[in-house]
């Protein structure tokens, strides 16, 4: 498989790119079917201004083919749900729609997001919080390694508050090979 990469969002050179990935019926869960363009833009302009939360876009033999959001969940998305640690970090991804999915892609990509943000040191946990319904992306999760905490109800949706530390990370990526 080609390798993934990983680069920072330029907000509005990447607007119209994103704009189709967040908007496509299989991002639902991403809570941006309606989102303009111009939108969007300011969306991730006001991410990347935000000292506890980034974004940036994956690569896949240097084309774009995911998002991949990290955030610090005692300052955002988590904040007073979660009894955050000291090495925790927030995670959101999206696959970009594909005319052709090809088996075993979006698992690929959380074990290259997973491997990407344990490559700090820093990071002992990240954190995860999918809406309830995203059964896909709860499998997937468990597949690299996250346990389901509990239940949380968040502004925008009712989340299976997940947990995935280094450890699990790593026994996982075991049991995969």
């Amino acid at each position: 498989m080609k390798p993934f990469t990983f680069r920072p969002v330029d907000p509005a050179a990447d607007a119209a790119l994103l704009h189709r990935w967040v908007t496509h019926p299989k991002a639902s869960f991403w809570l941006m079917q309606h989102a303009t363009v111009e939108g969007v833009a300011r969306e991730y302009a006001r991410i990347g201004a935000d000292p506890h939360h980034d974004a940036l876009i994956g690569l896949h033999g240097g084309e774009p083919a995911f998002l991949m959001e990290r955030y610090d969940p005692a300052e955002r998305e988590l904040a007073g749900v979660h009894d955050a640690r000291p090495g925790d970090v927030g995670m959101h991804f999206l696959v970009a729609p594909a005319d052709t999915p090809v088996h075993g892609f979006t698992r690929a990509v959380i074990t290259a997001v997973m491997a990407h943000l344990f490559a700090d040191p820093a990071v002992r946990r990240v954190v995860v919080e999918p809406d309830v319904g995203n059964t896909a992306v709860q499998r997937l999760n468990a597949a690299v390694g996250f346990t389901v905490e509990r239940t949380v109800t968040l502004p925008h949706k009712t989340a299976a508050l997940s947990v995935c530390t280094r450890e699990a990370f790593t026994a996982a990526r075991g049991a995969a090979v």
